[in-house]
């Protein structure tokens, strides 16, 4: 399954909500935002190098702790370099290898998030509560729906008894809420799934019922 983790804007934590569901679903992760890449970068290829024909797919995944990654580079020569249409294919690619993957996609609405939601079999929407970031959630599901990749799950992000059923109608699927957490805050800087740090606690139990309901998507 290629399982797309997209929002309606950056700044949701939807690159934390990635890593750590990558780790829950023993699933290849790939940094599919080309021009502003957040998960950490090792030495060796990258996927700017993938889609420029200049190394496969194989060659560019990396180990990070107990996730496989398939970092982007940084390098605005990189970029230009990079044919964002060869996106899909890579990941189909991953997903014949590996099993699972997971795309952490650009932030907001740009056209180079339809690449990855149109290889995608399903997305998870990553937003926060109050009605401006799920109204920007509906529209990161509109475009997910249009493009085939259909609502997994929604991981309401930075919350704590918040009332879901209500985010739940509005972008159209279960939706998990993940409570404040340094683990899961600092994920993406340690390149460490919360569940290494503090194994557990209300946020890593969080996450792991996101990867359950992923799982019950999947096998539905």
């Amino acid at each position: 399954m290629i399982l797309a983790v997209t929002g309606g804007k950056g700044g949701v934590g939807k690159s934390t909500v990635a890593l750590n569901l990558a780790a829950e679903l023993d699933a290849v992760l790939v940094d599919g935002d080309l021009a502003m890449a957040d998960l950490p970068v090792g030495s060796g290829p990258d996927l700017h190098d993938v889609l420029a024909g200049r190394a496969a797919p194989f060659e560019a995944v990396q180990r990070l702790g107990e996730v496989l990654v398939l970092p982007c580079g940084r390098s605005l020569a990189g970029a230009r370099a990079a044919d964002p249409r060869a996106l899909g294919g890579v990941l189909g690619d991953l997903a014949a290898t590996h099993g699972d993957v997971v795309v952490d996609c650009a932030a907001g609405l740009k056209a180079d998030v339809g690449v990855p939601l149109a290889a995608a079999d399903a997305c998870v929407l990553v937003t926060l509560p109050g009605v401006p970031a799920v109204a920007d959630g509906v529209r990161a599901r509109e475009l997910a729906v249009r493009f085939g990749a259909g609502v997994a799950a929604v991981a309401l992000n930075r919350s704590d008894g918040v009332a879901l059923e209500p985010v739940e109608r509005a972008l159209g699927g279960r939706a998990v809420a993940l409570p404040e957490s340094r683990a899961l805050a600092a994920a993406v800087r340690d390149g460490r799934p919360a569940r290494t740090v503090e194994a557990g606690t209300a946020a890593v139990e969080a996450v792991r019922e996101l990867g359950r309901v992923v799982q019950s998507c999947k096998s539905a």
